[in-house]
C-alpha cells in the first residue's frame, strides 16, 4: 500500500489528534463512572451525565483555540482551568475506585458504598483545587541551597546564585505578582541573577508589561537568563530581545567569565532543545564553551534536566535547570520522571557533574500547583574543602 504527500500529511498529526481525544476521554469517564453511574440516578444521573459530554467536548476545542493558532486568552483560560481541575477530580476518582473496592471486600452494601466514595472524591478534589490555586498564585518560597564547587576559588566562596525560571507570563495578569518576586530577589542581594527558561507563554506584545519588572533586579556580577520550550512556542527571538533590552544577558550557546577577589568561573547557557526548528538555535554546549579556560570550572544554565548528559561530557560542574514544576499537580511528577531524569532538587550526575532542579517560580497552564510547591532559589556557591 503507497502513501501520497498528502497522506502523509494526515497521518503526521494522527497522534496529536487521539492525544486530544483519548486524553479528555478518561479524565472525564473514571469520574464520571465514579461519581455520576455509580452514586446517582434519575435526573441527576442524566444531568451529570451531560455535563461530562460537554467538558469532554470543551476541553480539547478551548485548548486548540487558546494555545493554537488563534492564542486566545479568554479560551486558554477556560481549558487550563478545566484541565487542572479534571486531573485533581480524575487523580481523587482512580483512588475512589480502589477505596470502592475496599468497601466491597468489607461487606458495605450500595447506595451507601457509592455515596460515601462519591462525597470523599468530591470533598477532597474540591479542597486541593481551593489550595492549589493559592499555592500557585501565592509569592514562592525561597529555597537555599549550598553547592559545592571543586575548583572554585576562595574568592568565589559564598557566591550567592538566585534563580528563578519557568515563570510563564500569560493569559492570567500576574504584574502585581511579577513585581513581589522582584522584590524578594532583591531582598536576597544576589551576586549573581539567573532565569533558566519558559519566561512567558504568548507574544511580546500580550506579555511584556508582566515582564518589565525584571529590569528592576539587582545583581552586581550579572543577570543572565537562557531560553526555554515554551519561548520557542512563542516568539523566542522576540523574547531574547526584550530581555536583552531589560538589563539581562541572554546566554545563546555562549558563556561569560565570572570574577570576584582575584577567582572565576565559567558562567554558559545553552538552548532548549527545541529551539532547533529554529535557525540558529537549539543547544550546543562545545559553541558555548569555546574559548573557555578548561581550568576553571563551569556553571551550566539549561532548562531540561535531561540535557545533564552533554553536561557530564563537557565535565560541567554545576547544571541549573527548571522545567519540571515538580509535576505541579501531583500525582503528574510520576509522568515527569519518565521524560527527565530529575524532577526537582540537587542530583548528582557522573564523576564530576551536580544538577540543580528548580520546581519553578510561576506555573503552566492550570493554576494549580498540589504538592509542588514554587521557588525562588539561591545557590551559594562554596569552595570545596582541600
Amino acid at each position: 500500500m503507497r502513501f501520497g504527500k498528502d497522506d502523509r500529511t494526515v497521518l503526521k498529526y494522527v497522534p496529536r489528534m487521539v492525544f486530544f481525544l483519548v486524553v479528555p476521554a478518561l479524565l472525564f469517564a473514571v469520574p464520571w463512572w465514579v461519581l455520576i453511574y455509580c452514586a446517582t440516578s434519575g435526573a441527576l444521573f442524566w444531568v451529570g451525565t451531560a455535563l461530562a459530554v460537554l467538558g469532554y467536548v470543551a476541553l480539547p476545542a478551548a485548548m486548540i483555540r487558546g494555545h493554537g493558532p488563534a492564542q486566545s486568552d479568554a479560551a486558554s483560560l477556560t481549558a487550563d482551568t478545566l484541565l487542572g481541575v479534571m486531573w485533581v477530580v480524575f487523580t481523587w476518582s482512580v483512588i475512589g475506585a480502589v477505596a470502592r473496592a475496599v468497601l466491597i471486600l468489607a461487606g458495605v452494601d450500595d447506595p451507601l458504598r457509592s455515596r460515601i466514595v462519591a462525597l470523599g472524591v468530591l470533598v477532597v478534589s474540591a479542597a486541593l483545587v481551593v489550595w492549589g490555586v493559592y499555592e500557585a498564585r501565592r509569592l514562592p518560597r525561597v529555597r537555599t541551597v549550598e553547592v559545592e564547587i571543586p575548583g572554585l576559588g576562595a574568592g568565589l566562596d559564598g557566591l550567592r546564585m538566585v534563580v528563578v525560571t519557568d515563570t510563564h507570563f500569560a493569559a492570567t495578569d500576574r504584574l502585581r505578582w511579577s513585581e513581589r518576586v522582584v522584590e524578594t530577589v532583591n531582598a536576597l542581594e544576589p551576586d549573581i541573577a539567573c532565569h533558566a527558561g519558559d519566561l512567558a507563554d504568548g507574544s511580546v506584545a500580550k506579555r511584556r508589561a508582566q515582564v518589565e519588572p525584571l529590569g528592576k533586579v539587582r545583581a552586581p556580577l550579572g543577570r543572565y537568563y537562557i531560553t526555554g520550550n515554551h519561548e520557542y512556542f512563542g516568539d523566542a527571538l522576540g523574547w531574547i530581545e526584550t530581555m536583552s533590552e531589560l538589563g539581562w544577558r541572554p546566554l545563546h550557546n555562549e558563556h561569560e567569565v565570572v570574577s570576584r577577589g582575584g577567582d572565576q568561573l565559567v558562567l554558559a547557557g545553552i538552548d532548549d532543545p527545541t529551539g532547533v526548528g529554529l535557525e540558529g538555535h537549539g543547544p550546543n554546549l562545545t559553541a558555548a564553551l569555546a574559548g573557555a579556560d578548561r581550568a576553571l570550572p563551569v556553571v551550566l544554565l539549561a532548562h531540561q534536566p535531561k540535557q545533564v548528559s552533554a553536561a557530564v561530557e563537557a565535565g560541567v560542574a554545576l547544571q541549573i535547570s527548571g522545567h519540571t514544576h515538580g509535576g505541579q499537580i501531583w500525582p503528574f511528577h510520576y509522568l515527569v520522571r519518565v521524560d527527565q531524569p530529575v524532577v526537582a532538587g540537587l542530583s548528582r550526575h557522573g564523576a564530576h557533574t551536580q544538577l540543580y532542579t528548580s520546581r519553578g517560580t510561576g506555573f503552566w497552564g492550570p493554576q494549580l500547583r498540589v504538592f509542588a510547591p514554587s521557588e525562588i532559589t539561591v545557590l551559594v556557591l562554596r569552595a570545596a574543602a582541600q
